[in-house]
């Protein structure tokens, strides 16, 4: 005997529910939308938190209760280094690919003057001198690299997107201007207008943790990539008055080290390597020279540079380190992998901050608990008070 049931929803519980799945359709369709709009307005935040601690260094400087122009000069100065960056170091990488392309075929030439078993592979391959036809290929090929009318043609194709990326560019700085200009007015009123509920003063002391927790690892990290310019520039420089290389390439190349290694984990590496390529161009023992440095002075800034200025850093794990990392990378790109610490740290910060509430006064989300104390031992005085009050 089989018993069925029916369950009448009213008009106004099928329309709520159909609205509320509407929404969250609709919410997520324009998250989507406007992350692009969302990731400018991160990175201007990412931006302003890591010039803070520039800005207040300055603002000590002058007696004007008025942050603008502490703030302008922080801004000529990050932006100054940033235009220098490039003037400097795309040049040079420029001119010394452009040098190893027009000097490979010599190269080439050299190296297989003597093997002549490269044409019998060419005759097999019914290829005559198929060594000669090789070197001018390259040739060929290494004069179209360097003709400056390819090049011209090159940045007239790519015109579109540079501008595109210069005016991101703008816009997020002119958002962390905005920021570091009206932000603290906009907070404390704010917070103000939360009243003073305990509540209230614990989000105003988290937020206040996670600006920390980013301002300090971005001026660690600074401080860190500077100290490897300028070991880089030192290196560069030696390594060139021996080899007899350029001694100017020690500026351009140490900006290469300095700000790859912004990047965690791998970045010092990565610019380590470039620059060993770069000086391979010209020279294949300089190359191997740098590459045997930056192994050297990698142990020394992981082993003592880096604790030594990072102090414990982020307090967090390798693991966490490099799962983050991943995850920005594959999120964000380049973008990603620079602010991914910053934020495992904020995650971190947010975890310690409302995971101690669970404990606090002896309660877990506001229900008492039972705490299991033993009884206290008996003594004579208190089985005396015992039977007094008995009687």
């Amino acid at each position: 005997m089989s018993t069925t049931t029916k369950v009448q929803i009213d008009t106004k519980t099928f329309i709520r529910f159909w609205l509320v799945i509407i929404g969250f359709v609709a919410a997520g369709y324009l998250l989507v939308k406007a992350s692009a709009g969302l990731l400018i307005i991160g990175c201007a935040l990412f931006f302003a938190l890591a010039i803070k601690p520039l800005v207040n260094k300055l603002a000590n400087l002058f007696p004007s209760k008025s942050r603008n122009l502490p703030i302008a000069i922080a801004y000529i100065i990050v932006v100054g280094f940033i235009c220098g960056f490039v003037a400097i170091v795309v040049p040079t990488i420029i001119s010394e690919t452009a040098k190893f392309a027009s000097n490979l075929p010599n190269i080439i030439d050299g190296a297989t003057n003597n093997l002549t078993f490269i044409d019998d592979i060419g005759e097999s391959l019914h290829i005559q001198n198929f060594r000669e036809e090789t070197i001018k290929a390259v040739r060929d090929f290494s004069q179209g690299f360097v003709n400056l009318d390819n090049v011209g043609s090159t940045l007239t194709n790519s015109i579109t997107a540079v501008g595109s990326a210069l005016a991101t560019i703008i816009l997020a700085l002119v958002l962390a201007f905005f920021m570091l200009t009206e932000g603290p007015r906009i907070t404390k009123k704010f917070w103000n207008s939360l009243g003073n509920s305990r509540p209230t003063k614990k989000a105003e002391h988290v937020v206040a943790r996670l600006s920390s927790t980013i301002s300090t690892y971005v001026s660690s990290a600074i401080t860190v990539a500077l100290i490897n310019a300028c070991a880089t520039m030192i290196a560069v420089f030696a390594i060139s008055l021996i080899l007899g290389l350029n001694p100017g390439l020690a500026l351009p190349f140490g900006l290469i080290t300095g700000v790859f290694s912004l990047i965690p984990m791998f970045g010092s590496f990565i610019g380590g390597a470039i620059v060993a390529l770069l000086l391979g161009f010209s020279q294949v023992g300089a190359g191997v020279t740098f590459i045997i440095y930056t192994i050297v002075y990698l142990q020394i800034e992981s082993n003592v540079i880096s604790p030594k200025v990072q102090g414990k850093g982020m307090k967090l794990p390798a693991l966490a380190i490099l799962s983050a990392v991943t995850i920005g990378v594959y999120t964000f790109g380049l973008i990603g992998a620079i602010i991914s610490i910053p934020i495992a740290g904020c995650i971190r910060v947010l975890i310690e901050e409302y995971s101690s509430d669970f404990m606090d006064d002896g309660k877990i989300n506001g229900s008492d608990l039972v705490k299991k104390t033993k009884p206290a031992p008996k003594t004579e005085k208190t089985e005396t008070k015992q039977l007094i009050a008995e009687g």
